[in-house]
């Protein structure tokens, strides 16, 4: 049975092949982002563009409007809009801070709040949000990325727990390294943040290991994070987290069994 899907940061990367994979499976997806005419392409697979700025309550209420006046229901969201701005703690001005909370989590609520009722009344529906290895781990640098994945990671084991009973299931996609520009985008901010100031060489130094990273051959292709959340929207019985990726499952277990300082000496010389 075909399933009416919202999915936003649909204009590029994981977002943009999870929208053209789910439409091929027969679904109807309206893949939403500010960039629309980065999704004209994905007409021809079917999937539907719609404009979508998650900082903007007055789009965040058309959008599930347009849906729900068009298809009457909402049965998917999957929630993967959402983007990394690495520096150090002191060099990341506040404005920035707060604006990757809108886009990471606050924004990402809204659409929930919108939603549920809906999906209540349907008896049924399903919400994924795309969060990060980086929910459950550290990294050099991330303070403020990791403290919206962070948060993701509490938001939503909350709101499983209180939306099971209306039979509405709550799964976190948690990639780990993945070949996209995300880490072009993160280490240029890095390195842009630090200039002048007392973490100059250091920040220099892990922005060129990021780069160098996501430039190269070892991190995992895209393609197998849509085929998790296709597995999310499609399973009877979807699991509440999906830890893939390159180094997901080997980074949260050593996360989890070694001494708090050893992890850090590790993830700084990683990241370097």
């Amino acid at each position: 049975m075909k399933k009416i899907i919202l999915l936003t940061g649909a204009s590029s990367g994981i977002g943009y092949n999870t929208a053209e994979s789910l439409a091929k499976e027969g679904n109807v997806v309206y893949g939403a982002a500010r960039r629309i005419e980065k999704m004209e392409t994905l007409k021809q697979f079917g999937v539907k563009p719609i404009y979508l700025d998650v900082t903007d309550e007055e789009s965040i209420k058309s959008s599930i409007d347009t849906i729900i006046g068009n298809e009457g229901r909402i049965d998917v969201l999957i929630n993967n809009a959402g983007y990394g701005s690495f520096g150090a703690v002191e060099d990341v001005e506040i404005n920035e801070a707060r604006r990757q909370f809108e886009v990471n989590l606050f924004g990402l609520a809204r659409l929930v709040q919108l939603v549920l009722p809906h999906m209540r009344k349907q008896k049924e529906g399903r919400i994924i949000n795309v969060s990060s290895m980086g929910g459950r781990l550290t990294t050099y640098f991330g303070a403020w990325y990791h403290a919206t994945k962070y948060a993701l990671e509490a938001f939503s084991d909350a709101l499983r727990m209180e939306v099971s009973d209306f039979g509405i299931d709550v799964s976190l996609i948690e990639p780990g390294g993945i070949k996209t520009d995300w880490g072009i985008i993160a280490s240029d901010k890095l390195a842009n943040s630090a200039k002048g100031g007392a973490y100059e060489k250091e920040a220099m130094k892990t922005a060129k290991g990021m780069k160098k990273q996501y430039s190269g051959n070892l991190l995992s292709n895209p393609i197998v994070i849509t085929k998790a959340i296709s597995k999310a929207v499609n399973s009877n019985r979807p699991k509440a987290r999906y830890l893939i990726g390159f180094m997901a499952k080997p980074l949260v277990f050593l996360h989890t069994i070694l001494p708090t300082k050893v992890f850090d000496k590790i993830m700084k010389k990683l990241m370097g």
